[in-house]
């Protein structure tokens, strides 16, 4: 006899009510189990006989019982379900969570129904939410950091300011102290700017990501370069610039000026002892997306050994005095934002490139 002359009566049932890791069971009307399979047992604990002569009710978390002897009382009048989920306690105590799909069958007074064991989705369940929990207070408290320093800061750049505005540079001869007097007011002119936007944006109600507009990159990255001229000029750092003036991103200004302050002070903040700091910065349009690369010649980092930290919060490479662990952190969290992606090239002693790929 070939597969085509079977009939459904002729196919044994036994292997797919036994064989199979779903929890198959026939219940009463009268809330004790007819007819369960090995998955059953195998899962609480039980032996057929004790799970026959007890009442389902009995196996059954105590918080969920008199909701799904609620639910059970819908499905003897007619009812059945989907997807309706309780917890069960095994026979060593422990508790599992179970997903029911059942069908009334009334001229028989039973119920037929199969559950899936979903213990481990309810548990990573947990800990997401859980890790949710943490993220939203943790948010919370770097907000309130972020607002007191931003305005707490704003008082001695604003002493600052005024010491810059009191100065009298006509009574100074040597052109080279006057130029770098002029680079100190021009840095502190953009920290105070920097922290009244920070202010501003904090003390608004919509999210700081919700401030998109289109930005010009190379205006933005002539800024940030500008703000920290005493900088480069102190280290001797060569910069140059491959960057079309057409390209713009729809981006957050502020936060897009913070990306490239970042990346450009820790190229030079992890100079080589034997050269001088060189950056080369390229950016470039590929079909919907503008492309930005900064590549230094410091002393770089094993990228395989690190594949897991780069982005981390409070992950540092080296021991230098300045290191936080924090502005690769705020520059992910800034790029991942507006769904762009960030990736890292290193080797030490050789250098590091950074590649940021923005959604236009």
């Amino acid at each position: 006899m070939n597969s085509a002359e079977y009939s459904i009566k002729d196919f044994p049932l036994a292997p797919f009510f036994n064989d199979t890791l779903d929890l198959f069971c026939i219940a009463g009307y009268d809330g004790f189990f007819k007819k369960v399979n090995p998955a059953v047992s195998k899962l609480l604990g039980y032996d057929e006989e004790e799970l026959y002569s007890r009442s389902i009710k009995s196996f059954i978390h105590p918080d969920d019982q008199d909701h799904t002897w609620a639910v059970r009382g819908k499905l003897i009048k007619g009812k059945g379900f989907k997807n309706f989920e309780n917890r069960y306690l095994t026979k060593d105590g422990k508790t599992v969570w179970l997903s029911w799909t059942s069908i009334p069958v009334e001229n028989y007074e039973a119920v037929y129904a199969i559950a899936k064991d979903i213990t481990q989705s309810k548990q990573r369940e947990k800990e997401r939410n859980n890790l949710i929990t943490d993220l939203t207070r943790i948010n919370k408290e770097l907000k309130n950091i972020s607002y007191t320093t931003s305005h707490d800061l704003r008082t001695p750049v604003s002493n600052l300011m005024a010491v810059f505005s009191l100065l009298d540079t006509s009574k100074i001869q040597d052109e080279e102290t006057i130029e770098f007097i002029n680079i100190l007011k021009l840095a502190t002119d953009g920290l105070k700017k920097t922290l009244n936007n920070y202010v501003d944006i904090l003390n608004e109600k919509n999210s700081i990501y919700a401030r998109i507009s289109d930005t010009n990159l190379s205006v933005v990255i002539a800024e940030v370069i500008n703000s920290v001229q005493s900088l480069i000029k102190e280290t001797n750092t060569e910069i140059n610039i491959s960057v079309s003036h057409k390209i713009s991103i729809p981006f957050n200004r502020d936060n897009l000026k913070s990306i490239i302050l970042n990346l450009l002070t820790n190229s030079i903040k992890y100079a080589h002892l034997n050269r001088n700091p060189s950056i080369e910065i390229k950016a470039f349009e590929e079909d919907d997306r503008a492309i930005l690369s900064f590549s230094d010649n410091g002393i770089g980092f094993d990228t395989q050994e690190n594949a897991d930290k780069i982005f981390g919060l409070n992950q540092r490479f080296h021991n230098h005095e300045d290191s936080k662990g924090v502005g690769l952190y705020l520059v992910h969290n800034h790029i991942k934002s507006m769904d762009g992606d960030i990736s890292v090239e290193s080797k030490v002693n050789e250098g590091t490139t950074f590649t940021i790929t923005f959604k236009k």
